[in-house]
């Protein structure tokens, strides 16, 4: 096989890759699509600019990544930026800009719409628990450890590493 013909191979096959993992970005962006279209038909401007982003902003790492996003991909995008939302609510609280601090909280309920349910508490403290027998952490020194045993567990999942990592913290210091 020629150096030529293997990379048409290859790119055949990325290509049906592309394919096979589109339908995670697919299913995200025509729901977003949709609820896009709605939103601007009632007119209802709390659920549109959000939208927008959302949709700017899976396009956009579409583009950067080269081929259509995976289902898992899509979903961290939202995460993203849910997670800026929350960095933004501490911020705008803290400057005393509570008319900012609505609009990011309604943004963020757009926006989780788009996220599987968020993991229950008490299944998170059992895997952190079994984290830290199977580990044998007894420190905060053992962090790292801990971390690296509980979250390819909670990987695409709707889980805060911080939420994590305070409650290793909370387990630890006992």
């Amino acid at each position: 096989m020629t150096e030529m013909s293997s990379t048409f191979v290859s790119r055949r096959d990325t290509i049906n890759q592309s394919k096979c993992t589109a339908e995670g970005l697919m299913k995200i962006l025509d729901t977003v699509n949709r609820d896009l279209t709605e939103a601007i038909r009632k007119q209802d401007r709390e659920r549109l600019k959000p939208l927008r982003m959302l949709k700017a902003a899976l396009v956009n790492k579409r583009v950067e990544a080269g081929y259509a996003l995976t289902e898992f991909e899509s979903q961290q995008v939202v995460a993203s930026m849910v997670k800026q939302r929350k960095d933004s609510i501490e911020q705008f609280s803290n400057a005393g800009r509570t008319d900012l601090v609505q609009q990011e909280t309604e943004e963020i309920q757009v926006l989780q719409a788009y996220l599987p349910p968020p993991v229950n508490p008490v299944e998170i403290e059992q895997l952190v628990d079994a984290a830290i027998i199977e580990t044998g952490a007894t420190s905060t020194k053992d962090l790292g450890r801990i971390m690296k045993a509980v979250m390819p567990k909670l990987t695409g999942r709707n889980v805060d590493g911080k939420t994590v990592n305070e409650l290793v913290l909370r387990k630890l210091a006992n």
